[in-house]
C-alpha cells in the first residue's frame, strides 16, 4: 500500500516515514500543498496522510481541491489543534478522519488501517490466495499453520501480488509500487527480493513455482496448494524512530534555541513582531515533533511555552515575573530533550584492498559522500567484517588475494548470499576474458585502475542510488485487432504508453496526435503497406528519425533486405514471440534513452561552450574596445603634446634669439645699462657702464649701486628707490627733482640723466637704470 505524508516539520515527517514503513507501507513525503498536488496528479496513493498547517496550500484547502477533483483516496488530517470546531472543519473539508499531534503510533496505524478496509478500492483486511495468508493489520504471514518471517521489502512484495492476484507485474512496475519516486534502485533489486522471498517459501513447503516468471513480461503469483510464511522481521517502530530522532538532535536544538533567543528579547524588551512569531511556530512545532517520540513533558512544555506566547499580555511588553517563567520553561525544554544516544544509519561501504594506503584514502574520502568505510586488507579479514555487520556494497580490488581465482570464489560467495551484496571490482588488468569472469561471478561493475578517490565512490552512489526506469510512448500499427491488443497486453506492464491503431488510414493524424517515441508496423495491410508508411515517416522533416520496428510473416533474406532498405531500424517475425517482441522494444528504447541521454548532455556542453565563446568574445571585442578608446587617447595626447612641444621649442628659439638680440644691442649700447636687485645689488653691467664708470663688470656685479654714487647723494637715492618700489608705476625718471650724479671708479663725480624701470619675476624684483652722462658744451 502506497501513502503520501504530506508534513512540512521535516522531524515529524521522518518519523511518520518510519512509523509507516515498519508497517510495511510505502512512504513519499511532499513538504508543502503544491508539491502533493503535482505528486497526487502524477502517482497513484492508496492514503493521503495530510497536515493542516502547510506552506504555499494550506491542508484544508488541498483536501477541498482533491475532493472537487474528483479524488477519492482516505486521507487523515495531521495536527496540534484539537478543538471540536477545528475537527469540523476538517471533516466537512472533505477528511475522512483526523488525528492529533503528538500522535501515537499504534493509534495511527490502526486508524490506517480502518480507513483502507473502509475505502471500496482496497481488498479484504486479510489477504489470502490458497493456504497463503496475510494479514496487514499484525503484518503476519502464514502458509497453513506456519509463520513466515520475511524481510519488510519481502513483505511489501507478497501483499502487492496478493492485492493483485491476477495481475503480471514487470520489474518496472514493482518498482513503481514498493519504492518512492525519489529513492528507486536498478531492476537487480526487484530480481533480489524475489529470489530470497522464493526461498523462503520453498523451505516452508510451498511449490517452487508460487511465484510465477512470466518470461518477457514479469512476475505474478500462481494458485498455491500449500506454502507457509510468517511474520515479517523487521526493526521495531521505536528503535526506527530513535534513528530519526538522533538525525534531527540539531534540528530540535536550533528551534529550542530560537525560543531562547526570544525570551531573551523579551526580558531585554526588543523582541521584533518577527522573531515573536518564529517562537510561536517553533513552539507550534516542537509540541506535535516531541510527543511522537515519546518526550511527553517536553511536548506539554513546548504546548505551555506556546499558550504564552499566544497570550494577549505579550502583545505590549511583559512583565518581569511571566519572562522569568518562559525561561524556565525553556530550561526545561531543553532538559528534557537532551539525551538519545543512538546513531543514524549510514550506508557501509567494505573496502577490501591489500593496499592500505589507498584504501585509507578512500575511506577519508567516502566521509564526504554520506558514507561509513570499513577496510579489509585481505579476505580473510573481509568474511570477518561482513560477519559484525553486513555491509551495503564492497569494493573489491581483484589484487587483494595473490590468486584472481580466490578473489573470484570470494565474489561468488557473496552473491550467493540472501539478500546478495553488491560489488564494485577495481583492476588494472584489462583483458575481455577476465571482465567476462567478473562477469560471471556475478561482479556488478568492473572499474578500471587508476581511478580517483571521487571516480570511485561517484559509481558507489550511482549503484546505492539508481536512476528511474524509462518511460516511453509507442505506437502499434496493425489491421489485426487480436494482435494490437496482444502486443498491448505484453508491453504494457513494462511501464510503456501504448497506442494502437487499426485503420492504416488514419495513420498520419495519429502519429501528430501520439508524437510516440518507436512505431510499430506491420509490413502487409489493406490500402497502405508498412513500407510505404515507414518511407514516409523518413522523408518527413518532423518524424525522419523515429525508431521503426517493422512486423513481418515473411522472414526471407529478400524481405529482411526490403525492410531495412526503407528505413526500418529492426524487423520482427510472425508469429510473434512474447519474450522476443518485449526484449527488443523495450533494449531499443533504452539505447533510445541513452541516446537522447547523450544527445542533451552533448547539446549542454556545446551551449555552455556557445555560453562560454560569446562571453569571451564579448569580453575580448569590450577589451578591444577599450584598447583602441584608450590607443586614441594616448595619439591624441601624444600628438597635443607634439603640437605643445613644437610651439614651446619655437617660442624659445624666438626667446633666444630676441635675448641675443637683445644682448648684443646693450653690449653695444652707449649709455649704461645696470640691473640691480630689491637688495640693490648689481646683477648686469653693460659696456656702456664699463666706459662711464670706469669698472669692468666683473668688478661691478654683486656690488651695491651706491659705489657709483657719490657719498653725498647715497642715502637719497635709497630713499628714492625704496619709494619707487612702493609705487604702481612701472618706470620713471631718475632725478625729476634735482640732478643725478656718478662717481667713476677714480673718484671722478659727473652729471647724468636717468630712467628706472622695475620687473617682478615670481617672488623677485628687479630694476634696470638707463643712465647717461650729460657732457658739458
Amino acid at each position: 500500500m502506497k501513502i503520501l505524508v504530506v508534513e512540512d516539520d521535516e522531524l515529524t515527517a521522518e518519523a511518520l516515514v518510519a512509523t509507516l514503513s515498519d508497517r510495511n507501507y510505502t512512504v513519499e513525503v511532499a513538504t508543502d500543498g503544491e508539491s502533493a498536488w503535482e505528486l497526487i496528479q502524477s502517482f497513484s496513493y492508496d492514503l493521503l496522510l495530510l497536515d493542516v498547517s502547510l506552506p504555499q496550500l494550506d491542508g484544508l484547502s488541498l483536501c477541498k481541491r482533491l475532493r472537487s477533483r474528483g479524488y477519492r483516496m482516505p486521507i487523515l488530517l495531521l495536527t496540534v489543534r484539537n478543538t471540536s470546531h477545528d475537527k469540523a472543519m476538517g471533516l466537512d473539508a472533505g477528511a475522512d478522519d483526523y488525528i492529533v499531534k503528538p500522535f501515537d503510533p499504534e493509534e495511527l496505524s490502526a486508524r490506517i488501517r480502518a480507513l483502507l478496509r473502509r475505502n471500496p478500492t482496497t481488498t479484504p483486511a486479510v489477504l489470502e490466495w490458497g493456504e497463503l495468508r496475510l494479514d496487514p493489520e499484525s503484518c503476519n504471514v502464514t502458509y497453513g499453520t506456519q509463520p513466515l518471517s520475511l524481510t519488510a521489502k519481502e513483505y511489501a512484495l507478497l501483499e502487492l501480488f496478493l492485492r493483485h492476484n491476477r495481475r503480471v507485474f514487470s520489474c518496472d512496475a514493482i518498482l513503481e509500487n514498493l519504492w518512492s519516486f525519489d529513492e528507486v534502485p536498478s531492476e537487480q533489486a526487484v530480481r533480489t527480493h524475489l529470489k530470497g522471498l522464493r526461498h523462503k517459501l520453498k523451505a516452508v513447503g510451498a511449490p517452487t513455482d508460487a511465484i510465477e516468471t512470466v518470461y518477457g513480461i514479469g512476475y505474478r503469483l500462481k494458485p498455491l496448494e500449500e506454502a507457509k510464511e510468517g511474520l515479517a522481521s523487521r526493526q521495531q517502530t521505536q528503535s526506527a524512530i530513535a534513528e530519526v530522532w538522533q538525525r534531527f538532535q540539531p534540528r530540535i536544538s536550533e528551534q529550542i534555541g530560537v525560543l531562547e533567543r526570544a525570551i531573551a528579547a523579551l526580558k531585554r524588551g526588543n523582541a521584533s513582531p518577527e522573531l515573536r512569531r518564529a517562537a510561536e511556530r517553533e513552539a507550534h512545532t516542537l509540541a506535535g515533533s516531541l510527543g511522537t517520540f515519546g518526550f511527553d513533558r517536553a511536548s506539554q512544555l513546548a504546548h505551555s511555552l506556546q499558550r504564552h506566547l499566544q497570550a494577549a499580555d505579550f502583545i505590549a511588553v511583559p512583565k518581569v515575573e511571566e519572562v522569568d517563567r518562559l525561561q524556565q520553561l525553556a530550561s526545561r525544554l531543553r532538559r528534557e530533550v537532551s539525551g538519545s544516544q543512538k546513531q543514524a544509519a549510514i550506508p557501509l561501504l567494505l573496502i577490501v584492498d591489500r593496499d592500505r594506503a589507498a584504501a585509507e584514502a578512500l575511506a577519508a574520502e567516502a566521509v564526504n559522500w554520506g558514507l561509513r568505510a570499513d577496510i579489509a586488507t585481505s579476505l580473510a579479514i573481509a568474511r570477518q567484517a561482513i560477519e559484525r555487520e553486513q555491509p551495503d556494497l564492497i569494493l573489491l580490488d581483484l589484487a587483494v588475494s595473490a590468486r584472481l581465482d580466490n578473489s573470484l570464489h570470494f565474489l561468488s560467495e557473496l552473491q550467493q548470499q540472501k539478500p546478495a551484496i553488491p560489488v564494485l571490482t577495481l583492476s588494472s588488468g584489462s583483458d575481455l576474458q577476465q571482465r567476462l569472469q567478473v562477469l560471471r561471478c556475478g561482479g556488478r561493475l568492473y572499474l578500471q585502475k587508476p581511478m580517483s578517490c571521487p571516480q570511485v565512490l561517484q559509481q558507489v552512489s550511482r549503484i546505492l542510488n539508481r536512476t528511474d526506469p524509462i518511460e516511453a510512448k509507442v505506437l502499434v500499427v496493425d489491421d489485426d485487432t487480436e494482435l494490437l491488443q496482444t502486443i498491448a497486453t505484453l508491453l504494457q506492464p513494462w511501464g510503456l504508453q501504448i497506442t494502437t491503431l487499426s485503420d492504416p488510414q488514419q495513420f498520419w493524424q495519429t502519429l501528430d496526435a501520439t508524437a510516440p517515441d518507436l512505431l510499430v508496423l506491420d509490413l502487409k495491410m489493406p490500402g497502405v503497406s508498412g513500407l510505404e508508411l515507414c518511407q514516409a515517416v523518413r522523408h518527413d522533416a518532423r518524424w525522419y528519425d523515429l525508431a521503426i520496428v517493422i512486423l513481418t510473416a515473411c522472414a526471407d533474406t529478400q524481405t529482411a533486405n526490403q525492410v531495412l532498405a526503407a528505413g526500418a531500424d529492426d524487423f520482427i517475425a510472425k508469429p510473434i514471440a512474447g519474450p522476443e517482441l518485449v526484449s527488443r522494444i523495450v533494449h531499443r528504447l533504452e539505447r533510445l534513452k541513452n541516446q537522447n541521454n547523450l544527445a542533451t548532455l552533448q547539446q549542454r556542453e556545446a551551449m555552455e561552450c556557445l555560453r562560454s565563446e560569446i562571453a569571451l568574445r564579448q569580453t575580448n571585442n569590450e577589451l578591444e574596445r577599450q584598447v583602441t578608446e584608450q590607443t586614441e587617447e594616448l595619439v591624441r595626447a601624444i600628438a597635443l603634446l607634439r603640437g605643445e612641444l613644437e610651439e614651446r621649442r619655437q617660442v624659445e628659439k624666438a626667446l633666444r634669439q630676441t635675448r641675443m638680440h637683445l644682448a648684443e644691442i646693450i653690449d653695444i649700447a652707449d649709455d649704461a645699462i645696470i640691473t640691480v636687485d630689491r637688495r640693490h645689488r648689481i646683477t648686469l653691467f653693460n659696456r656702456g657702464a664699463e666706459k662711464i664708470f670706469g669698472y669692468t663688470a666683473e668688478d661691478a656685479i654683486a656690488q651695491p649701486l651706491n659705489m657709483l654714487l657719490p657719498p653725498r647723494f647715497q642715502q637719497a637715492h635709497q630713499q628714492h628707490m625704496v619709494d619707487f618700489e612702493r609705487s604702481t608705476c612701472p618706470a620713471r625718471r631718475m632725478g625729476e627733482r634735482q640732478a643725478i650724479w656718478g662717481c667713476r671708479k677714480n673718484g671722478e663725480e659727473f652729471l647724468a640723466e636717468a630712467s628706472i624701470s622695475k620687473v617682478q619675476m615670481k617672488e623677485e624684483t628687479l630694476f634696470t637704470v638707463i643712465l647717461r652722462e650729460v657732457r658739458s658744451l
